[in-house]
């Protein structure tokens, strides 16, 4: 059994799976992490996803620390923070 203690950590640890879990946000990220970081325009390359549907994945992935964004010039690059999840995209794709 769980204790009560550690219920906190499961809930934030099945909420980090989950918003990597939807194939947009995975494959952003894993791009990032392939890149060490990368523009709105870049990142819209995966899955064919719109200059608004990355906006989206991006802010959820920010709002759980997945990414943070940095300005560089005119335009924000954003980059993978988490290494947990740098772990678990690594094992998914077996990737060093």
């Amino acid at each position: 059994m769980i204790d009560i203690t550690e219920q906190d950590v499961v809930v934030e640890k099945a909420e980090l799976i989950k918003a990597i879990a939807n194939p947009i946000r995975l494959c952003m990220v894993r791009n990032l992490i392939a890149n060490h970081g990368a523009n709105v325009s870049t990142i819209q390359g995966c899955l064919g996803a719109s200059q608004s549907s990355v906006s989206q994945h991006l802010a959820k992935l920010k709002s759980l620390k997945i990414v943070e964004a940095r300005r560089e010039g005119k335009e924000m690059f954003y980059y993978v923070t988490s290494e947990e999840v740098c772990r678990i995209v690594e094992i998914l794709f077996d990737e060093k």
